[in-house]
């Protein structure tokens, strides 16, 4: 008996995911990523004659960085208010900046048009992840480097959102995000030409407290501010209880604070 394999919309997950992230306002919570863009163009070797595209940009972590390299700096997402945090960054330290609303499975850019493509834990979260590499390698110059910054399997983050899909599940056939943070899936992704340099990393996370994570993440990070919403009086109880038993379990610190490592993988893709 032949099993048809669920058919999986992606405009419409796309749609539901976009308001996911234009709710709360994930500007607060990805400010504190900054270090990760930071690390991220020095793993690239951005340099000042280059031009540099920041896909599923955000609030411009990655896009600050190369800017305050002087490249000549393209940020995208396809959640305009979020582009306005990164602007008003951008103008705070004086950097020059091309902010456009784009989704990045389908960029309004010309073949190679980019010596380096950038994403910190963007990209990773488009439904439709082929679509994404495909357009990603295509506006990048032979030669040129994507460099990604990714949530691994095995992290924190994670394990999060595998708490969160418990209460709130993915669509069926949905590819996890976190294959993202595999070598081999970016491979698949990206082809057998391109050459992937990696390198596992962490980022702290560091709140006053683990119950100061959870109000700040419910209240800002869109996807869990959207699980929280759907979700009744009851399982709202129980989806806190089980992030605060998943943050004791990941914490390092002693004092009352939260100073949490979550794993992540540096991908450097040089196109053919």
């Amino acid at each position: 008996m032949n099993i048809q394999a669920p058919t999986v919309d992606l405009e419409t997950i796309k749609a539901r995911q976009q308001a996911a992230w234009s709710s709360g306002d994930y500007a607060v919570v990805g400010t504190t990523l900054q270090i990760v863009g930071e690390e991220l163009c020095e793993a690239a070797d951005i340099r000042s004659d280059e031009r540099v595209l920041d896909v599923a940009a955000g609030n411009g972590n990655a896009t600050l960085a190369a800017a305050r390299r002087f490249a000549d700096v393209t940020s995208t997402d396809y959640v305009p208010t979020l582009l306005e945090r990164g602007s008003e960054r951008a103008a705070a330290e004086r950097l020059t900046v091309d902010f456009q609303t784009a989704d990045v499975e389908a960029l309004p850019f010309a073949d190679d048009a980019f010596d380096a493509v950038l994403s910190t834990f963007g990209v990773m979260f488009t439904p439709n992840q082929q679509k994404a590499a495909d357009e990603m390698m295509r506006v990048c110059r032979s030669g040129g480097r994507i460099a990604l910054a990714n949530w691994t399997p095995d992290s924190f983050v994670g394990q999060m959102f595998k708490l969160i899909g418990k209460f709130v599940p993915p669509a069926p056939g949905l590819k996890s995000p976190a294959l993202w943070g595999t070598q081999d899936h970016l491979q698949t992704l990206c082809g057998p030409s391109a050459r992937i340099a990696c390198e596992s990393k962490a980022f702290t996370f560091r709140y006053r407290s683990p119950g100061h994570f959870v109000t700040v993440f419910r209240d800002y990070y869109g996807p869990m501010h959207k699980a929280f919403a759907a979700i009744d009086a009851g399982a709202q109880s129980a989806l806190e209880s089980g992030l605060m038993t998943l943050l004791d379990e990941h914490n390092r610190a002693t004092d009352g604070t939260l100073v949490l490592p979550s794993a992540y993988l540096e991908a450097v893709i040089t196109k053919a």
